[in-house]
This record gives structure tokens, C-alpha cells and sequence, in this order.
């Protein structure tokens, strides 16, 4: 096995749990029919690719969810509360598992995100474990709506790749989205999908990091 010195991590389902399925029950209760359409784990419309580029505003999202569902009147709160309907939180233990890899490799964060769940997953660990952000887990940390682009295009990776000097080779990618696996792969970083079945906690056992 290649050795590994780098390991970059995604955010969503890899260490905050999130459920796909609530935002979509969510929206589909404000009024939009095909909710699980256009957005889904494996794909979504450009309105959610804009507010993850941060080239729309929250503002911005909340005029175009307002647009899907024919309903002006919806709040700002109501739209925030559908949409960070799916955020669940960070497990027990995971913050460990992340200090524990910080000690041992040069470890990154690369999440498509946007600013209301940005916002809503920094509060909820500071609430919870009195953290106030990522940045103590990690070497450097990346969100798609800083950065204005996101997975699984190649020009995050290889931002990422190319701002810290790492090598393909020794770098370890995991996520949850096969599709962003396969572009990280075709750069010549090595990959782990990462599921229920499959958690971090496992992959870094299998790959023996820790």
C-alpha cells in the first residue's frame, strides 16, 4: 500500500451527519413537487451549485426557493429551517479521531458548503463541544462557497493539492460522493468512499493511519 502522508477530508457524511431525505421532505411541505430532483446526493439544479460557489447569496437561494415553490410569502426562517433541515450533527468521537490524525499527517478539509449551512454547522459545534470552528482539526480547511468552486470539479483538488505542495501519491482523499472520488482518483490521489457501512473511523483502520 502507497504510503500516505496526506489525508483530505470531506465534511458532509464524513464527519457531520447529514440526511439528504429531511431537506427534501422539508421542501416538498413548502410546495415543491419534485424536491428529491433537484437536490439529491448525486446531483442537484444550479441554484444550489450557485449558493455552494457563493456566486448566489443567501438572499439570493431564498428568492430562487421561493421561485420553485410559487410561494412569495415564505420567510427567510422558514426557508433556513427546510433547508438545514438535513444538517443531524457531528458524532462523539469524531473530533478525537480528527485530533489523532492531525498528529500524525497533514490533514485538510474540502466541503462543498454554503453560508447558511456553514453558519448553522459552526454553531451547532460550539455549542456541543465548545469548538468554534475547524481549523483546530486541520492543517488548512476548505468550503466550496469561499472558494468559489466546488466538487467534483478538478480545480478544487487541485487548489488543494497545489497550495500545500502534496503529492497525489501520498494523499488520501475520503467522501461520501462517488462522483467526487472519481475526480480526485483521475488526479492520481488515492480514495475511500466513506457510508454508513464504511465510516472514517473504519477507513483509517483499513488503510492503517491509526
Amino acid at each position: 500500500m502507497q504510503k500516505i502522508e496526506n489525508i483530505i477530508l470531506d465534511y458532509g457524511n464524513v464527519i457531520f451527519m447529514i440526511d439528504f431525505a429531511k431537506s427534501q421532505d422539508a421542501f416538498t411541505q413548502l410546495g415543491i413537487s419534485n424536491a428529491s430532483e433537484i437536490f439529491a446526493h448525486h446531483g442537484q439544479i444550479a441554484l444550489f451549485d450557485d449558493f455552494d460557489k457563493g456566486i448566489a447569496t443567501p438572499d439570493d437561494f431564498r428568492e430562487g426557493i421561493r421561485k420553485l415553490t410559487g410561494n412569495f410569502e415564505l420567510t427567510d426562517l422558514e426557508i433556513d429551517t427546510a433547508w438545514n433541515a438535513l444538517l443531524i450533527g457531528v458524532p462523539t468521537g469524531k473530533h478525537e479521531l480528527l485530533l489523532e490524525l492531525k498528529a500524525k499527517f497533514r490533514t485538510f478539509l474540502l466541503s462543498n458548503n454554503n453560508a447558511i449551512h456553514y453558519a448553522y454547522c459552526m454553531r451547532h459545534i460550539q455549542e456541543t463541544y465548545g469548538v468554534k470552528d475547524n481549523t483546530v482539526f486541520f492543517e488548512q480547511t476548505y468550503y466550496s462557497h469561499l472558494m468559489g468552486m466546488r466538487k467534483p470539479d478538478q480545480e478544487i483538488f487541485q487548489v488543494v493539492l497545489g497550495e500545500n505542495g502534496l503529492i497525489p501519491e501520498h494523499t488520501l482523499f475520503v467522501d461520501d460522493s462517488p462522483q467526487h472520488l472519481a475526480t480526485a482518483s483521475s488526479l492520481g490521489i488515492h480514495t475511500a468512499l466513506c457510508t454508513k457501512d464504511n465510516p472514517l473511523e473504519k477507513i483509517m483502520k483499513d488503510w492503517k493511519l491509526v
